[in-house]
């Protein structure tokens, strides 16, 4: 982990209704460093990066620390936000399509973007706009200016948010599952193209998904999210190849093997409890094998599990090598 970290996430809790939706993330972002957030549906892994970026509703409670560079920008004043927000870090979207304006032309966009962020107008944004879709990988890059959303494909529109998002040229960039809706070999795309950009760029990354395989091909390192919390966090080779949380090798475990005989997929049993009806101690105890009574005695904090790893188990054990490592 780095010793000066470009951004720092200290017990950022967060609340809708009265009812938690994160209960103390503390997390660091390194200088040019990729982490992975993964985890069930409903885990907090978006809120997370919405808090701190203050993009949820004025009726969200959130508490806690987001320090940029050692400056606090949780509930700093809008125009701090709007010089950090698509300047400094950049968030891209699961879905393109609900993200882009349908009836404006996706170069304007990216020219609103450069005009914000580098006050750029004229006929030089518009060229540093057809730089960003080539540099992208959108093919015909002057001619796509000036198409509309729904004129492009899938991959193409998430290519665009891309472009967009570096406009500001970032320090960091949030994807929030950036190849759900995407087939495959797009997929594969958009991955080799944001593992090339941090690359070249210097960039930061912070990817949000459920899969873990889209994690293990991408990130350096991979914090594991459950009910609001960290359960775990580890570099992604030593997270995949030998996982200390029982959530963390249940989701392992419920993976097909790549290759080798044919076995059962070992699935968690429940669900994600509800933010009404958490239950006393650990939140995953009820879901969990190894659940003994004094799981259920006090919420377990992050202990280290060796090195530059820590799991939030009482009982977690000594890494032992998963069955499956995510190809």
């Amino acid at each position: 982990m780095r010793d000066v970290p470009l951004v720092s996430v200290r017990d950022l809790r967060v609340g809708f209704d009265g009812l938690p939706a994160v209960r103390g993330i503390s997390l660091d972002v390194g200088m040019g460093e990729a982490v992975g957030l993964v985890g069930e549906s409903g885990c907090g892994k978006s809120v997370t990066w919405l808090a701190a970026l203050g993009l949820l509703p004025k009726s969200a409670q959130v508490a806690g620390s987001v320090k940029l560079a050692g400056e606090e920008i949780l509930g700093a004043a809008p125009h701090v936000l709007d010089s950090v927000r698509g300047g400094r870090i950049a968030m891209i979207f699961q879905d393109p399509a609900s993200s882009l304006n349908p009836v404006h032309r996706v170069g304007a966009q990216v020219v609103e973007s450069l005009r914000l962020h580098r006050g750029m107008r004229g006929g030089a944004a518009r060229a540093e706009a057809k730089r960003l879709f080539d540099l992208v990988g959108i093919p015909d890059a002057a001619r796509r200016l000036d198409a509309y959303p729904h004129e492009l494909s899938g991959g193409q529109n998430q290519r665009v948010m891309i472009a967009i998002a570096l406009a500001g040229q970032p320090e960091l960039l949030v994807a929030d599952e950036p190849t759900t809706a995407l087939d495959v070999t797009i997929q594969a795309q958009i991955l080799e193209l944001l593992g090339a950009l941090r690359r070249d760029l210097g960039m930061a990354l912070v990817l949000i998904s459920h899969d873990l395989g889209v994690v293990a091909e991408t990130c350096d390192r991979v914090c594991v999210m459950y009910a609001g919390r960290i359960v775990e966090e580890a570099p992604a080779d030593a997270l995949f190849h030998a996982p200390s949380h029982p959530y963390a090798r249940g989701l392992l475990g419920a993976l097909p093997p790549i290759d080798g005989p044919r076995r059962p997929l070992a699935a968690i049993p429940g669900s994600v409890p509800d933010p009404n009806a958490m239950p006393p101690g650990c939140a995953f105890a009820p879901r969990c094998a190894h659940h003994i009574a004094a799981c259920d005695s006090a919420v377990p904090g992050l202990r280290p599990m060796g090195l530059d790893r820590r799991a939030a188990c009482i009982r977690a054990e000594a890494p032992v090598r998963a069955a499956l490592v995510p190809a």
